[in-house]
């Protein structure tokens, strides 16, 4: 990276924090060129359009070399950014990207590297977890290891635009309505009760990636999934590594599926619609508030649209 472009950037939490997970990603998808770059591109462009100051992406990759590069590679993202809303946030495809480069059994070395990767961006928050989560459906050592990151956001705005996008576009349905349960408050809606409980043998366990320790669950993610904890501090739901791990692991392993309870006599499929069309609507309203004009579509990275075609 041209060191110009870091002195120019290093005041600027967001840009930084920007420009050196790009560069990052580029330099790994030498080693295995991966749609997570076009899906990464997009979600930080993203998630630039509705920051306070906006950001557009000549702002972010200031470099015109690489800023050239980028666009000529992966128009898209420079293309739907304004109109598109991600399905997740950045710091899933780092996760991602990382998982497929290092093995999913590598747990350790997988961790380590999320924190490396975090102690060079420095004191910044923007775009980066603070948490990575394992579920495995057990604790036998070769049963896959399925990984979640916490939400890369900052701000309640661009925090809960990406719960609800999530909700509707991504997480398997059982965490999305254990989460949808809740959203956008921290009081269960009076109507619907998705929340669901795991199988006691999953493996669910979350690290600190600031800081080199295990973190237990908090209570929000007791409320959703069912998991065991002391912890009373309730954070916003759907916000923890916790959903995009379980619901990672849900969605490859069917027989975990088929063991998960929902009990609640609130959980029917109108109420969950109804529950549903409330995360569409508090959406529109927080798109809104950062004024942001979104086509209703969700952003398919360029392989998978073409495999779609």
């Amino acid at each position: 990276m041209e060191k110009a472009a870091v002195e120019f950037m290093k005041d600027d939490h967001f840009r930084s924090s920007a420009f050196l997970i790009i560069d990052e990603m580029v330099e790994l998808s030498r080693r295995r060129p991966s749609v997570l770059v076009d899906e990464i591109l997009h979600s930080i462009f993203f998630l630039g359009e509705i920051n306070d100051p906006r950001y557009t992406p000549k702002h972010i990759v200031s470099d015109d070399e690489m800023f050239k590069a980028l666009r000529d590679h992966y128009p898209r993202p420079f293309e739907c950014c304004s109109s598109q809303l991600p399905k997740r946030s950045p710091f899933s495809c780092v996760l991602d990207m990382i998982v497929q480069l290092t093995g999913q059994q590598n747990e350790n070395q997988i961790i380590n590297r999320l924190r490396q990767l975090i102690k060079r961006l420095g004191a910044s928050n923007d775009l980066v977890s603070s948490t990575v989560c394992v579920t495995q459906k057990n604790t036998a050592e070769d049963s896959v290891r399925y990984y979640g990151v916490s939400m890369s956001t900052s701000g309640r705005n661009p925090g809960r635009i990406m719960v609800a996008a999530s909700c509707l576009s991504t997480w398997d349905r059982y965490v999305a309505d254990a989460v949808m349960s809740y959203y956008p408050s921290k009081k269960r809606k009076s109507y619907f009760d998705g929340t669901i409980r795991l199988p006691e043998q999953v493996r669910c366990q979350g690290f600190s990636l600031r800081q080199v320790k295990q973190m237990d669950p908090c209570r929000s993610c007791g409320n959703l999934f069912g998991l065991t904890t002391s912890e009373k501090q309730v954070w916003s739901y759907g916000h923890c590594a916790e959903a995009e791990s379980i619901s990672n692991l849900l969605k490859k392993e069917n027989e975990m599926r088929e063991l998960v309870q929902q009990t609640s006599h609130l959980n029917t499929d109108e109420n969950r619609q109804k529950a549903k069309n409330s995360v569409s609507k508090e959406l529109s309203h927080y798109l809104s508030m950062v004024e942001f004009k979104w086509d209703k579509e969700f952003y398919i990275p360029r392989e998978a649209a073409e495999d779609q075609e």
